[in-house]
């Protein structure tokens, strides 16, 4: 017969330091427990900084003046909200 292995599901931030803190029920005081670490998964619609936009804008908007290149920020901010 199987053993049956109870598991908890938590969320939590990464603190400064890069250190978690995980509050766990106090009848586990003691204990070991294995403690995996899931990173989420990259959104394809995933937002970026200005700075990368800009970056981006240089690369591929070279021949751009700079009033199409205000156009192409100004649509890339309101894609923002």
């Amino acid at each position: 017969m199987a053993e049956t292995q109870s598991a908890i599901h938590l969320t939590t931030k990464v603190l400064p330091g890069n250190r978690i803190e995980v509050e766990l029920p106090s009848e586990l005081e003691g204990k070991a427990v294995d403690v995996f670490v899931v990173l989420p998964k990259e959104s394809p619609n995933q937002k970026k900084n200005i700075l990368e936009i800009i970056e981006e804008a240089r690369k591929h908007r070279m021949g751009m003046t700079p009033e199409e290149i205000d156009a192409y920020l100004a649509e890339e901010r309101e894609s923002w909200d």
